[in-house]
């Protein structure tokens, strides 16, 4: 076997689901990258219902992971398993490993509120503060202690609104209600609110859901520029969208994650039945 086979050899786990065995199949990168969130058999239920089975995956820093799948397949449950938002849901319980840099995101000495500051969050819809541009984004800098001054607060703020390709555009409107922004300008004020605090890692569930497609081109911009700086991971409905911002794809059906690797191998040689399926439209 060559290295460059053995390098894309697919490591096959076998695991077990209701009694039938199934396959997560994962292919690696060609170039090696630095894990940054590992999962391992991660379980999720919320009451008596599962819904999700048995996840492993390996996130790797410094680029772009992008979770497909159809509706009610769990890649929304398992990116919210990553910064512990299910504590919030009554009933719901996760089981297995989930690590940032080795660390268990789920061991009970850990400060949530501090790991959601380490793991930030872009939700579906923009969802600015009523407060000004200024304080949506000074707001978690305050709350955690990260500046000593007003002058180092407003280097914070006028850095994340330029690392969110925003400042140019509201530079004069510092002061005015975030919620007075267009959909696009709203979603990357949250992007701004989210870096202010210096994550490691951002989550983004559907964040061009909202959008139309000129605000959505910039928020593509945006992502490929910060995976320079973060580990992004971020859930779309839009094969489209997946393969133009990341370079990893992960397809979950049925709560299940069935396959795992570089983008460009995940749409154009899908190693399982059930991805090809999905990505040439026959379900989904």
């Amino acid at each position: 076997m060559t290295p460059a086979e053995a390098e894309a050899e697919v490591a096959r786990t076998v695991k077990q689901r209701d009694g039938e065995k199934f396959q997560t199949i994962r292919t690696p990168d060609a170039q090696p990258r630095q894990i940054r969130v590992k999962a391992e058999d991660v379980n999720v239920f919320y009451g008596q219902k599962q819904a999700l089975f048995n996840v492993s995956i390996d996130i790797p820093e410094k680029a772009v992971t992008a979770f497909i799948g159809p509706s009610g397949c769990g890649k929304s449950t398992f990116l919210r398993c990553i910064n512990r938002m299910n504590d919030t849901i009554d009933g719901a319980r996760v089981d297995g490993l989930i690590a940032l840099d080795g660390e268990d995101l789920y061991d009970p000495k850990l400060d949530v509120v501090e790991l959601r500051a380490r793991i930030g969050m872009v939700f579906q819809k923009p969802n600015p503060f009523p407060k000004t541009i200024f304080e949506n984004v000074a707001y978690g800098p305050r709350i955690h202690g990260l500046a000593r001054s007003k002058s180092e607060l407003e280097e914070i703020v006028v850095t994340s609104l330029k690392k969110a390709s925003l400042f140019e555009e509201v530079k004069d409107r510092l002061y005015e209600v975030g919620t007075g922004l267009s959909g696009g300008q709203q979603q990357r004020l949250c992007i701004a609110r989210a870096i202010a605090v210096s994550p490691e890692v951002i989550l983004m569930d559907e964040p061009c859901s909202a959008l139309d497609p000129i605000a959505t081109a910039k928020v593509e911009e945006l992502i490929d520029e910060l995976r320079e700086n973060y580990t992004i991971v971020i859930v779309t409905h839009s094969m489209q969208q997946a393969a133009r911002v990341s370079q990893r794809t992960a397809f979950f059906h049925l709560g299940v994650l069935v396959e795992e690797g570089p983008t460009d191998m995940v749409f154009t040689s899908p190693k399982e039945k059930r991805t090809q399926d999905y990505i040439t439209g026959r379900f989904g």
